[in-house]
């Protein structure tokens, strides 16, 4: 029987921003598991980072960083590197006046999907809350309903994995469970990894397979939820005792809103 091949291999690498006092990894070895993966762990402790090496939108310092088997260096253009893999981040925006049925419409005609179809295409505006919206320019878009859009384009987009980073933080809470419950559906069905980094812990209990948690000193604990997501681990990761770790999301949570809110007035005044 032939070994499978680890969704991620990360083979002694070292990653540091510019003007960085210390790098966000250094020497780092690893195999990451495929599935509906959910990291864990606080801010600024690389979560973020590995993602965008393993989506090869960044490229390492040093060591090798392989995606589904292939080194991420050696992607030979970004048509490729988008087959492998979709990225979305928490304050992504479209800079198109277009409408959102028209933008979504062609991220699907021109997307990866082996069989499109016009059921699904609709099945996944219904999910998403975008169908009466479909005429609305992008522009318009509240910020929740970007990030809805956004979820909508990672899944139409068709690559064979999907990273995202804090994509639900502006939905209402019915509205991240909806998302959630379909992207793990989508991952089991389609075979299709799924990482998403999320500041609430029992979203990450609920509906994640598998946890990623990150602890300072460049170490990752990988299992399931129940496995991994102990009062003691937490501890250990956030530097906060479990109880005032619900206070903790909340305040990560507002400075995301704010950050992003900042954001889209300083483009709003552009």
């Amino acid at each position: 029987m032939a070994e499978e091949i680890p969704f991620i291999e990360l083979s002694d690498i070292t990653f540091s921003y510019p003007e960085a006092e210390t790098p966000v990894f250094s020497g780092f070895s690893g195999n990451l598991p495929g599935g509906f993966v959910s990291l864990a762990g606080p801010n600024g402790i690389g979560k973020s980072t590995l993602m965008l090496l393993a989506a090869g939108r960044l490229l390492p310092q040093k060591g090798r960083v392989r995606l589904l088997g292939k080194d991420t260096a050696d992607f030979a253009d970004e048509e490729e590197r988008n087959r492998f893999a979709s990225f979305v981040y928490q304050n992504m925006e479209f800079e198109t006046p277009e409408p959102l049925e028209a933008v979504l419409s062609q991220v699907y005609s021109g997307g990866f999907h082996e069989k499109k179809s016009d059921q699904f295409y609709k099945d996944v505006l219904r999910t998403f809350g975008l169908t009466d919206l479909a005429g609305r320019s992008l522009s318009k878009l509240s910020k929740g309903e970007m990030q809805r859009t956004l979820l909508a384009f990672s899944v139409l987009y068709g690559s064979r994995s999907i990273f995202m980073d804090e994509p639900v933080f502006a939905l209402e809470d019915k509205q991240k469970e909806e998302a959630l419950e379909f992207f793990r559906g989508y991952s089991r069905e389609n075979r299709v990894t799924v990482y998403v980094s999320l500041h609430e812990l029992d979203l990450t209990k609920k509906y994640a397979e598998t946890v990623l948690l990150f602890h300072r000193g460049h170490t990752i604990d990988v299992g399931s939820p129940a496995e991994i997501l102990t009062s003691e681990a937490l501890e250990k990761a956030y530097g906060v005792p479990a109880a005032m770790l619900r206070q903790k999301e909340y305040l990560d949570r507002k400075k995301l809103e704010e950050e992003s809110d900042l954001l889209k007035n300083r483009g709003d005044s552009e």
